[in-house]
């Protein structure tokens, strides 16, 4: 599998880790996360690969998480319901997401790209 590289591109984080990916010759598919949504079977694949808590998938600044009121609301929900709440928009799951094969990667550390392959 090529790297799959998803991101919203009016994210400032966003643009700072494709230009670093860009810069260091690594090639990637780029998915805008709002258009071409991740599945709910996509993404239980990548929190199962990535070894983070599911919540962590939640982009918790993003105004929608904030509207719907998930702050309180996903610790009393199933790993099924936050994948299946997940999948309907993009704009809930934090971005970027680098996948591969092995590896997935949840927002940008740029010490974390430097090691990804």
């Amino acid at each position: 599998m090529e790297n799959l590289f998803l991101q919203y591109p009016k994210c400032s984080t966003c643009r700072k880790a494709k230009k670093f990916l860009e810069d260091s010759g690594i090639n990637f598919i780029d998915r805008d996360i709002t258009v071409d949504n991740p599945t709910k079977e996509e993404l239980k694949n990548w929190y199962e690969k990535s070894g983070l808590e599911l919540k962590k998938f939640f982009n918790t600044s993003g105004v929608l998480y904030r509207e719907m009121g998930l702050k309180d609301k996903i610790k009393d929900m199933s790993e099924d319901e936050m994948l299946e709440l997940l999948s309907t928009d993009g704009k809930l799951v934090k971005r970027p997401i680098l996948v591969n094969d092995s590896k997935v990667l949840v927002g940008f550390k740029q010490e974390e790209y430097e090691n990804f392959k």
